[in-house]
């Protein structure tokens, strides 16, 4: 008997154990990674323990200019975490130059604020009508770095300067090279700003715009 108590005292400790380490899933919290197949848009990720401040607890996670408006997103939302935040928009990144490299319509529709959807839709359009097809691939996000916040409003905006390694390659409609190389990577210097309405029960992030760094 007291054998099988110990053994289901264990079982409990490691099941707590778990919990913690993953979490209670709910509908808004994110996935962990994007998978090859397609799967709903993580949010940029939020923290459930309140914070005073924001927390730069990750190498550069804000630029100095950009901590007054973090203060301002921090106290309209005391759950945001600057960290998280930028976790998330590298795996935003990832996901939405994937989708328009893929023509990715559908995912582009719910990563993106209706400008850049529009923006990205004609790019691909184009790209399409001449029979070009990109065969892209990211080789690394070597920095991400936010540069600029602030409240609007109701709406929060956070600018993140995103430094990656791209491999590129474009390709016409038999598959012979016009433009690139996959051996060969370009740096890419960017800027994304991300949106949110704060205090409203949608908790995603949403890319708003983008221009070069």
């Amino acid at each position: 008997m007291l054998y099988l108590v110990l053994l289901a005292m264990i079982a409990g400790f490691l099941a707590l154990q778990l919990y913690r380490v993953l979490g209670k899933r709910t509908g808004h919290e994110p996935l962990p990674r994007p998978a090859e197949e397609r799967m709903p848009m993580p949010p940029l990720p939020r923290t459930v323990e309140p914070a005073a401040e924001p927390r730069d607890t990750g190498p550069r996670a804000f630029d100095s200019g950009a901590e007054q408006g973090l203060r301002a997103i921090v106290s309209a939302d005391p759950g945001f975490d600057v960290a998280r935040f930028v976790d998330g928009a590298k795996v935003a990144y990832k996901m939405i130059i994937e989708a328009f490299w893929k023509g990715d319509a559908e995912t582009l529709a719910w990563l993106c604020e209706d400008g850049v959807r529009e923006s990205f839709a004609a790019a691909i359009a184009e790209r399409e009508e001449a029979g070009h097809v990109l065969d892209n691939r990211l080789v690394s996000i070597e920095r991400a770095q936010i540069v600029e916040a602030r409240v609007d409003g109701r709406v929060a905006r956070i600018t993140v300067r995103i430094d990656a390694d791209i491999a590129a390659v474009t390709r016409d409609r038999d598959g012979a090279v016009v433009a690139g190389s996959l051996t060969d990577a370009v740096t890419s210097h960017e800027l994304w700003t991300f949106t949110r309405t704060l205090k409203s029960g949608d908790q995603n992030w949403k890319l708003a715009e983008t221009d070069d760094a």
